[in-house]
């Protein structure tokens, strides 16, 4: 039935905890498979559409506070949170999903005999459509203009809030990461705070963060390694005491932290950074 959209179409699932191992292809599948909510910055890098590998000290939590490992969520924890997945819906959109591509292609048999094994019906569940209802009550989107304007006024707010010379170094701990993301926002927007750029106010935070806080996090430097080239290119004075400040003190405590590591990843961005440095002086 087309005209009903698919949350009303398909209101039964398998029960929470089916799982079965796919013979095959030798690996536990069902309802253990997560999506990631993640906060960029603390992610090296994604290593499939269902997880991310981090950086050391950070790991991904299900909804009750256990670890999970990799895609998979076991035991699986649905009680809080879940993603409803339209996997197969009827035989003939399961159909037309495995065999679309090219018209000379030969069908699907193999594909087409995974519908038997995930079409599960054993449980009634309509509860995503009060979860649709509760939504269009209570939210609506900002429009373009007003979340330019919301975004500016916070990041006029955060690098005024007091000078970044005045401030006690434990205030620094745990700030990198803002002002990173200040300065990226500062240029996307070419924010203004008086006649100055809102960047150069940024790049000041960023200095005294590095010179002022107690700890710095593994994370934190790859994030500030990482962010270093595009910061040299901009046309501010505070570029080059960042750029001598990561010569003379970050990069070579750093490459202390990292032969006390198995890293590798990480050991190879630093030599290309350094390439990059050297040319840039």
């Amino acid at each position: 039935d087309y005209s009903r959209g698919v949350l009303e179409r398909f209101t039964r699932r398998a029960k929470s905890d089916w799982t079965f191992m796919n013979e095959e292809e030798s690996f536990n599948a069902g309802n253990i498979y997560i999506k990631s909510i993640v906060n960029p910055r603390r992610v090296d890098y994604p290593l499939s559409p269902h997880y991310a590998v981090y950086f050391p000290g950070y790991t991904s939590l299900n909804s009750a506070g256990s670890e999970t490992y990799r895609a998979g969520n076991h035991p699986i924890a649905a009680d809080k949170i879940v993603v409803n997945h339209y996997y197969t819906k009827s035989l003939e959109e399961f159909a037309e999903k495995v065999n679309r591509g090219s018209a000379f292609r030969e069908f699907n048999y193999k594909k087409m005999a995974m519908f038997q094994t995930y079409d599960r019906n054993e449980v009634f569940d309509d509860g995503i459509l009060s979860y649709r209802a509760a939504r269009a009550e209570n939210f609506s989107l900002e429009s373009d203009v007003e979340r330019v304007r919301r975004v500016e006024k916070t990041l006029r707010e955060t690098l005024t809030q007091r000078s970044p010379f005045d401030a006690p170094p434990e205030f620094f701990v745990g700030k990198l990461e803002t002002f990173l993301t200040c300065r990226a926002l500062a240029e996307s927007f070419d924010v203004k705070i008086g006649s100055r750029s809102a960047e150069e106010f940024a790049l000041a935070w960023l200095y005294q963060t590095l010179t002022q806080a107690e700890t710095l996090t593994h994370a934190e430097i790859r994030q500030f390694l990482r962010a270093l080239p595009e910061i040299l290119s901009r046309p501010f004075p505070f570029r080059q005491k960042l750029n001598r400040l990561t010569q003379d003190v970050v990069l070579p405590s750093f490459c202390e932290e990292l032969k006390r590591s198995l890293d590798w990843r990480a050991r190879s961005e630093l030599i290309n950074l350094q390439k990059i440095l050297r040319l840039v002086n």
